[in-house]
């Protein structure tokens, strides 16, 4: 089997200017995944091309453009543009790859690629794969004939189109009009079009986080920092705060007393409004298996099921196209929609609950809540490279212990991150006092065997 180097769960993602972040390897995706995706030589082929606000940006794009381009694919660039815009600009234009320059939530330190097939869903494992095998050639194998380069041109509509795409996304009959919003956009890829957006549908909008400077990305700012968010909706006294991450696919929304809620109270507004109107279809939800068990209750009481599936919203998306759910996401707030989107969106995602809160006609604090989390608790533990803590006979006698302890009432889990050097040990359940016992003992059990490795 194959063993990749490169790709993690969402993509390629590192230290910028580190390995594997580089120039030379962002040259190596657009070499590999071009020769991959250049299907029928009898016509042209196009490949589309967005980033969020990374000072890196300008170092990892041309270094692709340069690969795509001398394989003999035409490239077309947005610049700054929100990574469900991309997967939908992906498919509208008949692109046959589409690339997000993003490394998401992180800091400004970090950047990515993210890779889109010309449906708009994230690669699978076994293409990104096929892409890495191509990787390891020679930079001279599959050049195109000087006079069969990739032609570049940018595109300079993207966002209106984007803009235009979510509105339409909101019921036609309603209008934000007397809505007072809080929008921060983590200073990244939707410092435009998610302010736009929401103004021209009639809201009130008191944008935070729109002045990138490539440096202050996700920095105090934007999805992981719902502070500045609830800080901004207690000053302006707004009926709802929406906070986004550096590119945009997820999201968390804040009541209008700056209480955060999570993407599984997310989900759970949109499964119950959808539901109610008949529009839920596959039966119930798609998440994963960090969605906490007080939202598998609430589905189950309504008569439906939550299903779920690995961490990263790609696997939501792949279940979700095999048992015909328009509604997945992540408690960290990727939420997709399939009616309207093939990824985590952000600003779609908060335009049905805001769709919601007119509607019912509440003030958002009476919707933030629709169900009681069972308590739930994560440690991450940092491991130094190549260590398996993860195999060590004593880890696995803490994590079956652990389960045993909560002897049916609740969950563990144990995992390595897919995009930083973390294992992941969460446990729930109803008593809190124990999830926490079991999480400290466990995290314990993973430090010692990385250290002793």
């Amino acid at each position: 089997m194959f063993k990749r180097s490169y790709f993690g769960t969402d993509g390629i993602r590192g230290q910028a200017n580190r390995h594997p972040m580089t120039a030379e390897v962002a040259l190596r995706v657009g070499l590999a995944a071009g020769k991959l995706f250049l299907r029928d030589p009898d016509r042209r082929h196009l490949v589309v091309i967005g980033k969020d606000t990374r000072l890196s940006g300008y170092m990892i794009e041309p270094a692709l453009v340069a690969g795509f381009a001398s394989v003999g694919m035409d490239v077309r660039l947005f610049g700054p543009l929100p990574t469900p815009a991309l997967a939908m600009m992906t498919r509208s234009m008949r692109a046959d790859l589409g690339v997000m320059i993003t490394a998401s939530h992180n800091s400004y330190t970090d950047n990515g690629i993210k890779l889109f097939g010309p449906d708009g869903c994230k690669l699978s494992d076994a293409r990104e794969s096929d892409i890495e095998a191509l990787m390891t050639e020679g930079l001279q194998e599959g050049l195109a004939e000087p006079t069969a380069l990739g032609r570049v041109q940018r595109i300079d509509d993207a966002q209106a189109r984007y803009v235009e795409i979510a509105k339409a996304t909101f019921p036609r009959q309603m209008t934000l009009s007397g809505l007072r919003v809080v929008i921060d956009c983590a200073n990244g890829a939707a410092y435009k079009v998610a302010p736009t957006a929401l103004y021209e549908l009639g809201a009130e909008v008191i944008p935070v986080g729109v002045g990138p400077n490539g440096l202050n990305i996700n920095a105090e700012c934007g999805s992981t920092h719902p502070q500045a968010m609830a800080k901004a909706v207690r000053e302006y006294r707004a009926d709802i705060g929406i906070a986004l991450d550096g590119d945009a696919d997820r999201v968390v929304i804040c009541d209008e007393r700056g209480v955060v809620v999570d993407g599984d109270q997310i989900m759970a507004i949109v499964a119950g409004a959808w539901a109610d109107a008949g529009r839920l279809t596959g039966g119930g939800v798609v998440a994963t298996v960090m969605s906490n068990l007080g939202f598998e209750r609430f589905l189950k009481a309504r008569g439906l099921t939550l299903e779920r599936t690995a961490v990263g919203d790609r696997y939501v998306m792949e279940r979700m196209r095999q048992g015909g759910f328009n509604l997945g996401g992540e408690p960290s707030g990727h939420v997709i929609l399939s009616d309207f989107s093939t990824t985590g969106d952000g600003l779609i995602a908060a335009l049905q609950v805001l769709s919601v809160l007119v509607a019912k006609g509440k003030p958002m604090s009476a919707l933030a809540r629709q169900f009681e989390p069972a308590p739930q608790l994560m440690e991450n533990v940092r491991i130094p490279a190549g260590r398996e803590p993860l195999k060590a006979a004593s880890v696995q006698s803490a994590i079956a212990a652990g389960e045993k302890r909560l002897n049916g009432a609740g969950r563990v889990l144990v995992r390595r991150s897919g995009t930083e050097p973390l294992i992941r040990v969460m446990a729930e359940g109803d008593d809190e006092r124990l999830v926490a016992d079991v999480v400290r003992e466990i995290a314990g059990a993973v430090r010692e065997a990385a250290a002793a490795a």
